[in-house]
C-alpha cells in the first residue's frame, strides 16, 4: 500500500529535500506540500494524506494549533502527524503530543530513519525512537510542563497489569521490550497496549507516553517499578 505523505514547513528547500528523499521510496508518495498550518489542515483533506509531517513554527495558524485542529476533526481521524523539530530549540513540541501529532523527528534526522518514521507511523506504531521520545518528554516535563490533563480515576481504572505496562511504555519501551521486561508474549504486550489506548482514550503510543508523566506513574529522573503507586 502506497503511503501518502504531506509536507507542512514554511521553508520551500526543506520540503524539496523531504520530497526528493521520501520519493525515492517504493512506498511513498508526496501528496502535497503545505506553508503554513491552515494550509496542511485544507491539504489533509484534499489529498487524503495518510502522513502529515509538520513543522511548529509557521507563520498564521501555526504547526500546533494545525495538528490540534487535524486531531479534533472526524473527517481527518485517520491522518497522523509527524512534528518536525530541531529538537534543542521547540519547547512546543510536548503541547504538540498532547495536540494528538503521533511523534516526532529530527530535521537533521538519517535519511532511512526518517523514511522508517514514516513507515512506523503508518503502520499505526505511532512511537517514534524511543529513546529520544523519552528524553524530549523528560526534559519538557522537568521544565514543570505537568498538567493533569487525565484524572486519576481514568488510571485506577486500569488493571494492575495494565498499569505495569503503561509504565513501560511511558520509559519508551517497545513491545518486543515490554514482553521481555513482564515475560509476555509481544501479541499479548500489544494487546495489553491496545486495551489501555481505549481506557484511556488515547490517539496513540504517543499521547500514553505524555499520560504516563503527566498522571506521576512515571517522573523524570527517579524511575518507580511497573504497578507500584
Amino acid at each position: 500500500m502506497m503511503i501518502r505523505v504531506l509536507l507542512a514547513d514554511d521553508q520551500a528547500l526543506i520540503r524539496a529535500g523531504f520530497r526528493a528523499l521520501l520519493e525515492h521510496t517504493d512506498d511513498i508518495v508526496v501528496v502535497g506540500e503545505a506553508a503554513d498550518g491552515d494550509q496542511a489542515v485544507s491539504l489533509a483533506a484534499s489529498t487524503r494524506a495518510d502522513i502529515v509531517l509538520m513543522d511548529i513554527r509557521m507563520p498564521g495558524v501555526d504547526g500546533l494549533e494545525a495538528t490540534r485542529r487535524i486531531a479534533d476533526s472526524e473527517d481527518l481521524a485517520g491522518v497522523r502527524v509527524l512534528i518536525l523539530t530541531t529538537f534543542e530549540s521547540d519547547d512546543y513540541v510536548y503541547e504538540a503530543l498532547r495536540a494528538g501529532a503521533s511523534g516526532f523527528v529530527v530535521k537533521d534526522t538519517e535519511p532511512a530513519e526518517l523514511v522508517q518514521a514514516v513507515r512506523i507511523v503508518a503502520a499505526g506504531d505511532a512511537l517514534l525512537s524511543p529513546g529520544v521520545t523519552r528524553r524530549l518528554i523528560a526534559d519538557i516535563a522537568a521544565k514543570g510542563r505537568q498538567d493533569k490533563v487525565v484524572s486519576d480515576y481514568r488510571i485506577d481504572r486500569l488493571t494492575d497489569r495494565e498499569r505495569q505496562v503503561l509504565t513501560l511504555v511511558g520509559r519508551g519501551q517497545s513491545n518486543d521490550e515490554i514482553a521481555g521486561t513482564l515475560f509476555l508474549s509481544p501479541f499479548t504486550a500489544k494487546t495489553h497496549v491496545s486495551r489501555i489506548m481505549t481506557k484511556l482514550a488515547a490517539r496513540d503510543r504517543a499521547q500514553l507516553v505524555v499520560i504516563a508523566y503527566e498522571t506521576g506513574l512515571v517522573t523524570v529522573g527517579v524511575g518507580r517499578e511497573p504497578g507500584r503507586p
